[in-house]
């Protein structure tokens, strides 16, 4: 400890030398935060993205073989042996409907935010002609005022003219 204590010290007495050890130090908190950030994607839990129908217990009594069944190869077959599967699990249809009350619930905020934007955009156009209009207004005052002056200042001049 005393010996990197020293090494810390005799570099941090120049500016070079506290220059290299600030580079150095940022290179290895980059190294260490990109390695945080990489082994908590590794560590992270799958269980997240396992969809909802997914069931990783077995309840079959006997295991399951390792040989091929070729007699099971058609998939309208094994396609309605799955759905009887999926129905007689408890508390399915449970999970349907709540998955049916989320998709309307989804399907009404959607109608919601489409009424708001209609109702957005209406009120853009009519910021868009208003602003357009007093943009059209300012400049015909501009002209307006610009002709006021040049008229005064006819005006003075035909004045001191006449004198």
């Amino acid at each position: 400890m005393k010996i990197v204590h020293t090494i810390i010290k005799t570099i941090g007495r120049n500016k070079r030398g506290r220059k290299i050890m600030m580079n150095t130090l940022k290179k290895y908190s980059i190294a260490l935060a990109v390695l945080v950030a990489c082994t908590g994607t590794a560590f992270a839990d799958g269980n997240a993205f396992t969809p909802i129908n997914f069931d990783d217990t077995s309840y079959n009594s006997t295991p399951p073989s390792t040989t091929p069944n070729f007699a099971n190869l058609s998939s309208s077959n094994s396609a309605a042996g799955e759905n009887a599967n999926v129905q007689s699990l408890p508390g399915n249809s449970k999970m349907q409907n709540a998955i049916l009350e989320l998709d309307n619930a989804q399907i009404d905020v959607r109608n919601d935010l489409l009424n708001y934007k209609a109702k957005y955009a209406d009120i853009d156009a009519q910021y868009q002609v208003l602003k357009s209009e007093r943009k059209a207004l300012s400049k015909q005052i501009k002209d307006i005022e610009r002709r006021i002056k040049k008229i005064e200042k006819d005006k003075a001049n035909i004045k001191k003219n006449m004198l």
